[in-house]
Parts: C-alpha cells; structure tokens; sequence
C-alpha cells in the first residue's frame, strides 16, 4: 500500500506540474488575441510576463518558509486554489494595468509550487530515489507546455481567450479536492499506511539519511545553508536553467508568428514540439543522475555531470536557434535545447534533498527557486526590449545561450567534493558517498 501510495503522490504531483505549466503558458500562447483586445504592444508584455514573476520570486522563499511551518500537503492545496482563482480571473483584465496586477497575483499564489513538491519527496522517498521521483514529477510542466497549445489555442479560436482562461481555472479547482483527499505529508501522517509500513519506512528513511543527519541537522539554521558554495553556486545555476526556459515559455510562441509568418493555430501545434521533447529530458534527467550514482558511489559526480553536460548543450542549441533564418531549424534547435536543459531539471531539488536536513528543505528549495525565478523578471523584460527596440530576435537568442554557458562553468570549477571534514562544513556529499562506498564494499 505504501510503495503505491507513494507514487499516487508523485502522479498527482505530476499532474499539478502539468496544470501549473498549462496556466502559465496560456498568457503566451493568446499574445496575438490579446494584444489585438487590448492594444498592448511587446515592450508592455514583456513587462506582464516579468511581473509574475515579482510577486512568484518572494513567494518562492515565503512559501518555502511556510511548508516547513505547515507541510506541504496544506500550502500546495491552498497555492493551487488560489492560483487557479487568479487565472480564472484574467478573463476579465480590462487593459495593461489590471493584467500586470493579476500576473502578479498569480505568481505570488505559484511561488511555494516547488518547496512544497521537493518537501513531499524527501517526507516518502529514500534518498537513492529522490532524483528519479523529482525528475518524473516535475515533467508534468513541460507536458503542461505541450498541451497548452492545442488546447489554448482550440479553447481561444472556438470561444474567445476570456473564456478559456476560465476554463483552465476549473481544472485546477478539481486537482484540489483529489489532493487534500489523498495527500499526507509524510507516510507516519496518512490514514491510508499501516503501522507496520510506517515502521518499515522510518527505518529506511533512517538508514539511508544517516549519513546526511550527522552534518546537515536540525542545529543548521537557514542563514548557515545560504553561506555554502554548493547551495550559491547550485542556485545560480538554476538563474541559468530558468532564464533559458522562461525566454521560450515567454516569447517563443510570438517568435514563431512574429519571425516566421506562423498563425496562431500553427503556432499552437509547433511549439508542442519542444515540450514535448522536454518532457522527455526532465523525465530521464533524475533516473540518469541516481544510475550514475549507482555506478560510481559518487553523489556529487552524478549530480554534476548531468549539469555541467546538459546546461552546456542547452547555451549552444538556444544560441544557434537564433541565427537560423527558417522555422524548421529554428524548432529543432530549440527542442534540442530544451530537451538537455530539462534533463538538469531535476537535480538542483536532488542536491538539496542530499544535503540539507529535511526540517529546512522547503526554505532552502524556496531560496533556490526564488534565485532562480529573478531570470523570470529580468528575461521577458530584456527580450521584450530588445524586440521592441530592434525589430528581431537574434540577441536575444545569443544572450540566453551565454548566461547559460556560464552557470555550466561555475559547477565545473566550484563545486567540488570536500576532501575532509576539517576543511568543510556542509560535507553531506562526502559523508554520503563514504557511507555508500561501505555499503557496497560490505555486499560484495
């Protein structure tokens, strides 16, 4: 019941990432629309797009603050309520000023997403699983982007953007109640585990954190993790990774109409591509990082040839996507870009799962994702001016791809597994890796 349980949580976690994306992703995909409606030009969408992320960044690290207060089960219940609520309510934006409030309103209800999903994952899962639970769950949002655009662009051209927007919303509302039925915080906390499977997981969850315990504790307060390299450099790179992924999730779509003469119904079923190929990446990125730690005994090595491998192929992709002059390979260099970024999608949460103590990872994943989530501020709003003020992409492109080359760089040369505990005080990785090295040794 428990093994079963378990990955109904990741599932719905899954889907939550699935409808989080979809949501997001509309305001995208209905630029065209809209901007007809509305008279509102690029530069002020790019200031839309970018004010969501005013209000998700702080909310990152409140809702980080808030899940290790109340759990994750209460907080994402209450974000995905009030999140779909201010979706539902775009339908009635009347101009610039009340949609820049709503996108605000909307990432503030988004911010405690990934704190709460990274918190639920560490309560159910051993720590040689986390990667993979992470890495399946969080490909619900590339799903949530492939879908988005057939059923948006459907939902819009058959009834009008205002009442597709409200559509989305009740689809949320649903996710909702399955949740607060289903969900628990931890296996000692659901009605659904037996005492015995409660023992059984506790044992596990000792065994295999014990290492973690004797260094990253409870006695670390959240100003200790935000001085260490790994946590700086790892948040970073999630600016990195995002900044990537937000320029497409927010300006791909008018790219695509925009640069190569699409319609909003091409434009739909195209940008399903790279989704699509995304889901893929960030589905395998998680298991690829857990077998190369299977292999080698090695935590960190697994965690940082993933990162460094793909963020690197990530910059090159994106940054040749913009020199292209047709939409086919333009598509397919995104797609591939899109595709190794997200297989790195994964292991940011799984280096905190690794060496943070569970009483702090959902303010420490908040302090990652807020980082991470001030690329989505400052990328829609750079594009934004830079299309506006030059007609073209192509810089915008190549800015991207540059700032991502760069976060590749700063994991190759800083983070670096601690040679001894004298000379380090977060050694989870070292600890870890010791203890797996006895584990095999005494098996063979």
């Amino acid at each position: 019941m428990f093994k079963n349980l378990r990955w109904t949580l990741v599932f719905l976690l899954f889907m939550v990432y699935m409808i989080n994306y979809l949501d997001r992703v509309a305001l995208s995909i209905t630029v065209p629309l809209i901007e007809h409606d509305l008279t509102i030009n690029a530069e002020q969408f790019g200031m839309i797009f970018g004010s969501f992320f005013f209000g998700y960044a702080i909310f990152n690290f409140i809702g980080g603050l808030a899940v290790d207060k109340f759990g994750p089960t209460l907080v994402m219940g209450i974000a995905v309520g009030l999140w779909s609520v201010f979706c539902g309510m775009t339908a009635f934006a009347n101009g610039f000023y009340s949609l820049l409030i709503l996108r605000v309103l909307f990432g503030m209800a988004e911010g405690p997403i990934c704190a709460s999903a990274n918190t639920a994952v560490n309560g159910w899962f051993p720590k040689k699983q986390a990667a993979t639970a992470m890495g399946f769950l969080s490909a619900g949002s590339p799903l949530g982007g492939a879908v988005a655009g057939p059923i948006v662009g459907y939902l819009s051209m058959a009834f009008g953007w205002r009442p597709a927007f409200m559509i989305i919303c009740a689809i949320g509302m649903v996710w909702m109640v399955f949740w607060f039925f289903i969900a628990a915080d931890t296996p000692a906390k659901s009605r659904r585990v037996s005492e015995r499977e409660r023992e059984l997981v506790a044992h596990l969850k000792t065994e295999t954190h014990s290492a973690e315990e004797e260094l990253a504790n409870a006695a670390h307060g959240i100003g200790f993790y935000l001085r260490q390299p790994i946590i700086l450099v790892t948040a970073f790179a999630f600016f990195c990774y995002n900044y990537i992924l937000f320029f497409f999730l927010s300006w791909f779509p008018s790219y695509l109409v925009q640069a190569h003469n699409l319609n909003i119904k091409q434009m739909s079923l195209t940008t399903m591509i790279p989704w699509i190929v995304g889901f893929i990446g960030l589905a395998l990125g998680g298991f690829v990082s857990d077998r190369i730690f299977k292999v080698t005994g090695r935590l960190l090595l697994s965690r940082k040839i993933v990162l460094v491998v793909c963020l690197l192929a990530a910059a090159v992709c994106v940054a040749l996507a913009g020199t292209v002059s047709s939409v086919v390979p333009a598509v397919i260099l995104m797609s591939v870009s899109i595709f190794f970024l997200y297989v790195t999608g994964a292991i940011y949460w799984a280096i905190i799962q690794d060496v943070v103590h569970k009483s702090r990872v959902g303010s420490i994943s908040g302090f990652i994702h807020l980082i991470g989530s001030l690329s989505g501020i400052a990328g829609p709003i750079i594009t934004g001016f830079i299309v506006q003020h030059t007609g073209k992409f192509d810089s915008a492109f190549i800015l991207a791809g540059v700032i991502a080359a760069l976060g590749a760089f700063l994991v190759l040369f800083v983070i670096k597994a601690p040679r001894d505990r004298a000379n380090t005080r977060i050694s989870g990785y070292a600890s870890v890796e010791k203890e797996d090295k006895n584990r095999l040794t005494r098996s063979r």
